[in-house]
């Protein structure tokens, strides 16, 4: 019989085991595909100049809001470089609290605090994407410190066997390739702005202490409308949601934006379900002051998309 001491791992070795696991299967991606070159990158990078930690000198982390895009998105390198280069630019984080659109669950829920196998909510796509991974060091901390920052009345509910679906998993794969960072995933427990608000609010104390709060969506999602013949193009709908939203933040017009669904032109077009706009409302309410104007890191398109993406102080 194995004794319970042999079974016992210290935090620091159940880390480097899942760096390991997540670094072998990293290693399994084709030399010569765009993800593994951005993978050379990123290591290139950081022997350069190693990603420094956030302090409490550093004063509160923005929380942001980041169009995530689908496992296509590791052969995009430009937008790659994007996400990689925003997340250089910031202290590396002690933790990442992250709200996807893909997981719409009330009551408010958390993913397991121990890394767990990764969701591969899509499908259609190259198989090489069903075996990545991102075997992150436990949440714990940040899971109780989530926990305490809930009222009475909004006990928060843990999946222990859920793991970050794509909307977490991709950009933060992109954005931090080396998986040291805790990661949480947070469900979405209602599309209602005021009400994500004042989540995002009730989350603005994770910032103080280095936690990274992200909204992941995508700043317009009108799947069914792309012109799959013509990729190249922008849909009037989706470059004039874009224009809308992106002059609302710039006036801080947190009412506008909360109207989008009978406002926002290219409406129902841009987001035929909401689900990718509304994680806009927690990275909003993270902020210091909701109604400030937040500092745009990517805009453009993707397929169409707008792939706006931005920090709030």
């Amino acid at each position: 019989m194995t004794s319970p001491a042999a079974n016992t791992a210290t935090p620091a070795t159940s880390a480097t085991s899942a760096a390991a696991a997540t670094a072998a299967a990293d290693r399994r991606v084709p030399a010569r595909h765009p993800f593994a070159a951005h993978l050379r990158r990123a290591a290139a990078a950081e022997r350069a100049a190693s990603h420094r930690l956030w302090t409490p000198g550093d004063g509160p982390l923005p929380s942001l809001y980041l169009s995530h895009g689908a496992p296509m998105l590791f052969e995009m390198t430009d937008w790659m470089t994007e996400l990689h280069s925003w997340a250089r630019a910031l202290p590396k984080p002690k933790a990442v609290l992250i709200v996807s659109a893909h997981w719409e669950s009330a009551p408010l829920s958390i993913s397991s605090r121990q890394p767990s196998e990764l969701v591969y909510d899509f499908g259609g796509f190259d198989p090489m994407y069903y075996q990545m991974r991102y075997d992150t060091p436990a949440a714990t901390d940040l899971a109780d410190q989530v926990a305490r920052l809930m009222p009475d009345t909004e006990p928060v509910h843990e999946h222990p066997s859920r793991g970050l679906d794509h909307g977490a998993w991709v950009p933060m794969k992109i954005m931090y390739p080396d998986a040291d960072i805790p990661v949480l995933q947070l469900s979405m427990p209602t599309h209602d702005p005021g009400r994500l608000l004042e989540l995002g609010r009730r989350l603005r104390p994770l910032r103080e202490s280095g936690v990274l709060v992200i909204g992941s969506g995508y700043m317009t999602h009108g799947l069914p409308f792309i012109d799959w013949n013509h990729l190249d193009r922008v849909p009037g709908w989706s470059s004039d949601f874009d224009a809308w939203a992106s002059d609302a933040l710039a006036r801080g017009d947190v009412d506008e934006l909360a109207s989008f669904r009978t406002r926002a032109p290219g409406m129902p077009y841009a987001h035929p379900t909401v689900e990718h706009f509304t994680p806009l409302f927690v990275t909003l309410g993270a902020a210091t002051d909701p109604t400030a104007a937040p500092v745009t890191a990517i805009d453009g398109f993707a397929l169409g998309l707008a792939k706006r993406s931005l920090q709030a102080a």
